[in-house]
């Protein structure tokens, strides 16, 4: 299994900005497929954005695009989860999590089960 280990969370006001980062243990041409999910309390988890490590290939949830951006840096085994313009109803856990299929379109809409590992998360807060 995957290990992962999520950081950059933290609290900004609507509007701002944060940078969220994850380690995997696994070199990534085990991996085919990265990605980043929320969640709050009470509610399913929701894809938010993918990388196709073997292409870097990228896929968003509609709710994201244009705001958030997610790349990868294959030497050191990281992800990032560029987010921009961020509202409260963003506020949620954030998970980074890893798949051996590859990503498709589908993948952010309800392809959490493809990913086998997943991280502790970081709390992301955004203020109104």
């Amino acid at each position: 299994q995957v290990q992962l280990v999520e950081s950059g969370g933290g609290s900004v006001q609507a509007g701002g900005s944060l940078r969220l980062s994850c380690e995997h243990s696994e070199y990534t041409h085990s991996i085919n497929c990265l990605g980043w999910w929320r969640q709050t309390p009470g509610k399913e988890r929701e894809g938010v954005a993918a990388i196709w490590t073997g292409g870097g290939r990228t896929y968003y949830h509609d709710s994201v695009k244009g705001r958030f951006t997610i790349s990868q840096d294959n030497d050191k085994n990281m992800v990032y989860l560029q987010m921009n313009s961020l509202r409260p109803e963003e506020t949620a856990m954030y998970y980074c999590a890893a798949s051996f299929l590859k990503c498709t379109s589908r993948t952010v809409v309800d392809g959490a089960s493809d990913f086998g590992s997943w991280g502790q998360g970081t709390q992301v807060t955004v203020s109104s």
